[in-house]
């Protein structure tokens, strides 16, 4: 498991560049960025990702090249005051830290090939780095949370699987919400058996799992960091997947449908054994109510839902 700045890294590293990363490991105020967030920058001023939305880009990537040369990794402030954070380009006031440290080819093969949750673990005394998983109740509760963040004089650094969009139903929405999914950071899945909707030029790029949908989601195993959404407005389609989703540990089911649909189908699921706190789980009818009317604009109340349901807001 790897994220995309670990993969870049190594991917340039491969390619003989130096190759420095830069993580925030500490906010206040109106930093634009989170904890963890990640720049990867190479010897020549090449950089990847961002540590402040573009606020100190510059101010680090001068840092980094340097940090490159001298081999020596660096705890870096910004924003110390309102006058400070508009000199160094925080003009909201904001306040964050960056390490900037030389990558280390080793440490991330090691994180790439880790399978599920890990953390690295970072002394911020001596720039030593080491890797713990779930297993270490040091590192647990930041895993669950996935919140990276500072202990003492250890930065953890949380890299978690990627989150996943599992869509049931290929449909003019799910043309539209994929992409969008995918620009959040989602792994997305679509399965659909209808091979008149399943057609690959309606998704260029992407598997179409084309398995009955209760079949489909016993192998993708929907985790804490999944989230499903049924599209068909097909019960012979949408009970299956719901029916699984609901016994799963998905973080976010929701359903496509009207609410007099939506009251049929939960007289269906109370008749195979689900209770009230069961179909309490259920987003339906799916998405924010944004006044949505476009195939792009429901997938845009959906996965803003979906996204408030992760963040807990």
């Amino acid at each position: 498991m790897a994220d995309t700045m670990t993969k870049l890294a190594l991917a340039w590293l491969a390619e003989g560049r130096a190759v420095a990363l830069a993580t925030v490991v500490e906010t206040w105020g109106s930093a634009p960025r989170g904890v963890g967030s990640q720049m990867v920058v190479d010897g020549g001023g090449a950089m990847m990702g961002s540590v402040s939305g573009g606020c100190v880009e510059g101010a680090v990537l001068l840092e980094a090249v340097e940090i490159l040369q001298t081999g020596q990794p660096r705890l870096l402030t910004y924003g110390v005051s309102d006058d400070d954070a508009f000199a160094a380009g925080l003009a909201c006031g904001g306040t964050i830290r960056v390490l900037v440290q030389p990558a280390d080819r080793a440490v991330l093969t090691s994180l790439s090939q880790a399978q599920g949750p890990v953390a690295l673990i970072t002394n911020l005394a001596d720039f030593t780095t080491t890797l713990a998983g779930p297993d270490d109740p040091q590192v647990a509760a930041r895993l669950i949370a996935d919140q990276s963040g500072i202990d003492g004089d250890r930065f953890i650094a949380v890299h978690n699987p990627a989150l996943r969009l599992v869509v049931v139903g290929a449909v003019h929405i799910a043309q539209a919400l994929i992409p969008m999914a995918r620009l959040c950071g989602y792994d997305t899945v679509l399965i659909d058996p209808r091979q008149s909707f399943a057609a690959a030029a309606r998704f260029p790029g992407l598997v179409i799992v084309e398995d009955w949908p209760d079949e489909a989601l016993a192998a993708l195993k929907p985790d804490a960091r999944t989230a499903v959404v049924t599209l068909t407005h097909d019960a012979k389609l949408d009970d299956p997947a719901l029916a699984f989703a609901l016994r799963s540990q998905a973080f976010y089911v929701g359903c496509l449908g009207s609410r007099r649909t939506h009251a049929k189908r939960l007289e269906r699921l109370t008749a195979q054994g689900f209770t009230s706190d069961d179909l309490q789980r259920l987003y339906a009818p799916v998405g924010l109510n944004i006044g949505a009317k476009s195939p792009a604009e429901i997938a845009l109340s959906v996965l803003a839902q979906i996204t408030a349901v992760l963040r807990q807001v």
